[in-house]
């Protein structure tokens, strides 16, 4: 009982402290109760296509990040995602098998703006790390483990890209405001 007490009263304590430091979600609501300035400009960005499966399963995780608020808005920036996924065999045994496989997503992007001088607004990258292992004779479950890997690099990808552009919005909305 004590420790669903804890769970239950430390962050009821930590709300006002955080508060007060000026902490605030990036994805939550304004003061105002209105939408965020950075859930607002990540609903006008236009993700375009990115070649390969993976980069299907990056663009999609992408799109449900930036309408995550539900918010119907023109799109006002065009985002240019490059992604790779390079695999290395570890854990080799004596017989020169592998038993682990690690993949490794890494994505650049660059934010342009829809406007006659196209200005490059931020880029950056991404990166994560995952793998799974390699059991004798089973090639159907590898494939899946494979598939399981690829859309979780996909899905950290996303979360650090939706991230970083946040993080962009805010403080250029802080710097217009202030």
């Amino acid at each position: 009982m004590a420790r669903i007490a804890r769970r239950t009263f430390l962050p009821m304590l930590a709300t006002p402290i955080l508060a007060a430091c000026g902490f605030r979600p990036v994805y939550g609501p304004a003061a105002s109760g209105q939408d965020s300035a950075a859930a607002k400009a990540l609903a006008e960005i236009s993700v375009g296509i990115i070649p390969e499966r993976t980069g299907q399963l990056l663009r999609l995780a992408l799109q449900e990040r930036f309408e995550r608020a539900g918010i119907a808005a023109a799109h006002r920036y065009d985002l240019s995602v490059g992604f790779a996924v390079a695999a290395e065999t570890l854990g080799v045994q004596q017989d020169t098998t592998s038993t682990w496989i690690r993949m490794i997503g890494t994505a650049t992007y660059s934010l342009t703006a829809q406007d006659p001088g196209r200005a490059t607004l931020t880029s950056g990258a991404a990166r994560s790390v995952d793998g799974y292992n390699i059991f004798d004779q089973q090639f159907f479950t590898m494939d899946m483990e494979s598939d399981a890997v690829e859309r979780r690099l996909s899905q950290a990808v996303a979360d650090q890209i939706a991230m970083q552009l946040a993080t962009f919005f805010t403080k250029h909305a802080e710097t217009a405001a202030g």
